[in-house]
């Protein structure tokens, strides 16, 4: 109930005027059915500008750190994210994997609409990263269309660290179904998720024209910090102890 509130009265009127998205391809989602909508992650605003143009419910794994907040802000953070058709996923741990899938076949079997981003993790520079293979996983395993997504225009709408979006225009635009059914079966082959995978990254990649770059985001994340750290540990240099 609160899911159609938000969508219909509250947050997607709101969006829609705010962002005024050009929608492309929308008759690629399944009217009825399981499938999964792959998609870019460029800007917080895209947990909820896609739900909110699709007219299906469609259901998103999002980071644990969402429901995890303290005190009343972070109640009321998880209680709005879960209203709005988010489910918590621990990326900690090796387990972390796992739980993903196994959240996101839940929401497959129930004959229902999955979105994730194959990234892992918003892209921090506007570029389109490696993308990691439980998406594939889910595909072949709940044996299921994929459907590809691109954002277009919120990595500058709000950009990392913008909690307020700006007015301005945005495209999401969907790709035709991708169908895995030859691999059928083999979902635990480590070249075939790979190469699943990498078919689903690329026909992102066609949708959003976006710059590619063939290493996960969190790697370059961190390869980019330890940088900026090495670089002000020259520039400011310990002084020795008298």
């Amino acid at each position: 109930m609160f899911y159609y509130l938000l969508k219909y009265v509250v947050l997607g009127p709101l969006l829609r005027l705010m962002f005024r998205p050009r929608i492309e391809g929308l008759e690629h989602i399944p009217e009825t059915g399981a499938a999964i909508v792959a998609g870019n992650h460029l800007s917080f605003s895209d947990h909820f500008l896609m739900p909110a143009i699709i007219k299906r419910r469609i259901t998103f794994l999002a980071k644990a750190e969402y429901f995890t907040g303290p005190g009343l802000r972070g109640r009321l953070t998880a209680t709005f994210f879960r209203s709005a058709g988010q489910i918590p996923v621990d990326r900690s741990g090796r387990e972390a994997g796992r739980a993903a899938i196994r959240e996101g076949l839940g929401v497959l079997t129930k004959g229902e609409l999955l979105g994730i981003y194959p990234e892992g993790t918003r892209s921090h520079d506007g570029r389109l990263y490696k993308g990691k293979v439980g998406v594939a996983a889910m595909a072949l395993k709940a044996q299921v269309p994929v459907i590809p997504c691109a954002m277009i225009g919120t990595f500058e709408a709000q950009p990392p660290g913008q909690k307020v979006p700006n007015f301005q225009k945005v495209s999401i635009r969907f790709g035709a179904p991708l169908d895995f059914s030859r691999y059928a079966g083999m979902e635990n082959e480590k070249a075939v998720l790979r190469a699943v995978t990498d078919e689903i990254m690329y026909a992102i990649l066609g949708l959003s024209g976006q710059e590619y770059v063939d290493k996960y985001a969190a790697v370059v994340k961190a390869e980019e910090a330890e940088r900026a750290a090495a670089a002000s540990r020259r520039k400011f240099p310990r002084m020795p102890l008298s």
